[in-house]
């Protein structure tokens, strides 16, 4: 017995880091110190328990003393367990960071004691000290959050409150950041910013990049930077995001590229206006209501009086409600954010002659609420009788760039100065290598000195023919290789007239008419999407044109199962968890599994050329079921074809499957 006695103590002078026990009854004071604690504080047991003040309190570094005796306070109040960290000032004037876990008690005498261990922080604080530093010196915003599925932030320093402008917001503000990170993101890039996080999570790389983000007084910074995944103090993984703010970079780029734009597109249309919904007003940028303003040309009016007076003053009555309702179809899309197929109109203008002329607009859209309204007056293209004709063919064009314009080639251009049988590219967007199958090396060399046309056209694999057409009728189709990847385009080219000065030059805008870089026999043949059938009723597989899928992981093909269950609903990550690991609860282990499972399972379907059968939003997935057939919908149908299918099994591969089993049974 005394020899356990002994080795307590053994334990508690040497072992326990810090121990000492303090009276939480007037006077407060240690009552028993350990070696151990003396040992760190360099000092000896008389000197922290001999005297009329509490010795130990005045090691507490000043600035910390206040708190301290609040935590003492605290613990004499009742029973309990608390941790405080604070400086312990030492007696060669080193400080010391610890982390003080004390339990309070009320012991057999009657007097409340708490019992304390101290833990020494000082590396920690330390590093902590530098990440300050850091912060201080170096303008970059450093944020960290949960790899949860939404992710809360727990460390953001002063340059990303800066950035976000949440400095000196409300605490419900910051509160809404916090919560969830995801909610700092526009809501169209969302889906972006998680595959991020995926990607990062599951190969355990940083991935740099820029994306947009919202500021908190609603307006948008460009942000570049890096996403990592590290351990935090609490042990847990979380991400971490080094910032720079790029906004003024970014904007002055987009606007170059919309200038450059905008003058490409000025040689080829006649009228040109821009409609900003977010801001409801409308500017003009060229043609015949451009200059009627005079003085107020290229101020922004109100939109919805402005285009009334444009209507008014531009089209004849029998046009207005075909115009009307493109505006319609417009605001519909703006309002609604959908990426559908750009809105063209038809209409004819009543010239001072009483004859009339005819145009055709498209709205092409520039970033977020802004659009072009870009008009071509086609009168003068061909006699009255070819007019239907000339239109539809405009109407195709317009298709085509509008494509291009939607998939951000915005500039598909080249311009050149031409003298005599000589040709030299003056202005080259960064697509058109791609078009003509050049380097972009060769370009540059092919602006430096004029070159034969037919020498250039020879390089590019044109006809010389197709190119002397295009010069002289100022249109033209031709077949090009791309030199890349072997595959023929069909090119359609809208040239301008050639400008009357000292550098006689000329713009070609040109339209990829294949749709995309194909081969000459995909062109001719359609692509035949895979048949994708799906079979629940005994055990659960899926067959491709027939041929069954082999899943490399049975986790994948459980949850490609329960997606299938789930009849084209939502599944989050928390329910699949739920469903695939039933005996295991929701954590950030468990999230990163099925993280690596929804992975697999991408790229099996990616695999059998059938992914886009399952649809990822936010960290939720359904299974697309207009991409499949499968026997349960077709049962559920209620066609009298399918009303044998059932024979009383479903997915006996998964216990899950009991609760869809007990409603076909029923």
């Amino acid at each position: 017995m005394r020899e356990n006695v002994t080795l307590e103590a053994d334990i508690l002078e040497n072992c326990v880091e810090g121990f000492h026990r303090y009276r939480l009854e007037a006077p407060m004071r240690p009552d028993y110190v350990s070696g151990n604690l003396c040992r760190m504080l360099g000092c000896e047991q008389a000197q922290l328990l001999g005297g009329d003040e509490d010795a130990y309190a005045r090691c507490v570094h000043p600035d910390d003393r206040a708190g301290y005796l609040s935590f003492l306070h605290a613990l004499a109040a009742q029973a309990q367990r608390l941790t405080a960290q604070y400086r312990l000032l030492l007696r060669d004037g080193k400080t010391l960071y610890v982390q003080d876990t004390m339990i309070s008690r009320r012991d057999a005498d009657g007097v409340m004691r708490g019992y304390s261990t101290l833990a020494d922080v000082t590396p920690i604080k330390r590093e902590n000290e530098k990440l300050h530093l850091l912060n201080e010196t170096v303008p970059c915003g450093i944020i960290k959050y949960t790899c949860t599925e939404s992710p809360q932030v727990t460390y953001i320093n002063e340059e990303m409150l800066r950035m976000l402008r949440l400095k000196g917001k409300t605490p419900d503000q910051l509160a809404r950041c916090r919560e969830n990170v995801c909610l700092c993101i526009p809501p169209e890039e969302r889906v972006r910013f998680r595959e991020f996080l995926d990607v990062v999570y599951t190969q355990d790389k940083p991935i740099a990049g820029e994306i947009n983000a919202m500021r908190g007084d609603g307006t948008r910074v460009r942000l570049y930077g890096f996403i990592s995944k590290c351990v935090g103090e609490d042990g847990e993984e979380e991400f971490q995001s080094v910032c720079v703010d790029v906004t003024e970079r970014y904007e002055r780029k987009r606007r170059q590229e919309e200038q450059r734009y905008f003058s490409a597109l000025s040689q080829v249309y006649d009228d040109i206006c821009e409609l900003d919904f977010s801001q409801k007003s409308v500017r003009f940028f060229k043609g015949r209501y451009f200059e009627k303003l005079g003085t107020m040309a290229n101020m922004p009016l109100v939109l919805e009086d402005a285009l009334r007076n444009w209507a008014e003053n531009a089209v004849i009555d029998e046009d207005r409600p075909a115009v009307r309702a493109a505006f319609e179809t417009l605001v519909s899309s703006c309002v609604n954010g959908t990426e559908s197929a750009p809105v063209q109109m038809e209409f004819r203008v009543r010239r001072s002659d009483q004859s009339l002329e005819y145009y055709i607009g498209v709205f092409l859209r520039m970033n977020g609420a802004r659009y072009l309204m870009c008009c071509r007056n086609i009168s003068r293209q061909k006699e009255a009788e070819a007019l239907r004709a000339e239109n539809s063919a405009l109407r195709s064009m317009n298709d085509q760039m509008c494509e291009i314009v939607m998939q951000r080639f915005t500039d598909g251009m080249v311009a050149f100065e031409i003298r005599g049988d000589k040709v030299r590219p003056m202005y080259i967007s960064e697509n058109v290598c791609g078009f003509f199958g050049y380097a972009h090396s060769e370009w540059l060399r092919s602006m430096e000195a004029f070159t034969p046309i037919c020498e250039f056209v020879s390089h590019c694999h044109i006809p010389y023919e197709a190119f002397a057409e295009l010069l002289e009728n100022r249109e033209a189709e031709f077949d090009y290789t791309d030199l890349d990847t072997q595959s023929v385009h069909r090119i359609k080219a809208i040239c301008t007239a050639r400008t009357e000065d000292a550098q006689p030059r000329c713009y070609v805008m040109l339209y990829d008419m294949t749709g995309g870089a194909v081969s000459r026999d995909a062109a001719v043949m359609e692509r035949k999407a895979p048949d994708v059938y799906i079979r629940t009723f005994g055990y659960f597989d899926v067959f491709v044109d027939g041929n069954p899928i082999a899943f490399r992981n049975e986790k994948a093909k459980e949850l490609f199962a329960l997606l299938a269950d789930r009849r084209g609903g939502f599944v989050t990550s928390g329910e699949a968890i739920a469903a695939l690991w039933e005996d295991e609860p929701a954590s950030a282990v468990t999230l990163a599994r099925y993280r690596k499972v929804a992975l697999r399972l991408r790229n099996t379907l990616d695999e059998y050329g059938i992914g886009e059968c399952v649809e990822s939003v936010d960290g939720k997935r359904r299974i697309v079921t207009q991409r499949v057939r499968c026997d349960l919908y077709d049962y559920l149908s209620g066609e009298p074809q399918y009303a044998q299918l059932f024979k009383g099994s479903y997915l006996q591969n998964y216990s899950w499957g009991e609760v869809t089993l007990c409603e076909l049974s029923g």
